[in-house]
């Protein structure tokens, strides 16, 4: 159903995907938008290791949630920073393309203690998180991506 990597000499370990998709704190969503185009977003998001999905955080009204109710399939694709070696202007660069079906969740107690584990991949500043919970949960939903299949890669630029 899902396409293989091509390249088989670039590909990284399920482990090291896992691993991009917990340390990076952005990415990009694609769902399918209004008439047939895709709609891609930057987006901050989960990989929560209890479930194995990826959570984002999402307001109740709006086109993507709109383009979810329409559509559940998505992609999601997260790429490093990258490293460059000593004396080299190339950067190795991993990614991870992650495809899946999306979930609203809107039971306010799982937004409240996923939002809480988000939050903390940028801030462990309590009385912040508590604050921003309290005043934005009721607003907000969860899309919880489960994952049907990971196509990952290691290049060097050149």
């Amino acid at each position: 159903m899902f396409r293989e990597l091509s390249r088989k000499n670039k590909e990284i370990s399920n482990e090291e995907c896992i691993e991009l998709l917990t340390v990076e704190k952005r990415g990009v969503l694609s769902v399918n938008g209004d008439n047939g185009y895709p709609y891609g977003m930057p987006m901050n998001h989960l990989y929560n290791h209890e479930d194995g999905c990826i959570y984002f955080h999402c307001s109740r009204k709006g086109h993507r949630l709109d383009s979810v109710k329409t559509c559940d399939k998505a992609s999601f694709c997260v790429v490093e920073q990258g490293v460059r070696s000593q004396d080299d202007w190339a950067l190795t660069v991993r990614s991870v393309i992650v495809f899946g079906r999306l979930e609203v969740i809107d039971d306010i107690d799982v937004v409240s203690r996923i939002a809480d584990k988000l939050s903390r991949k940028f801030t462990l500043d309590e009385e912040y998180i508590r604050n921003e919970i309290s005043k934005f949960a009721p607003a907000t939903v969860l899309l919880r991506l489960e994952i049907e299949n990971m196509c990952e890669k290691k290049v060097k630029e050149s």
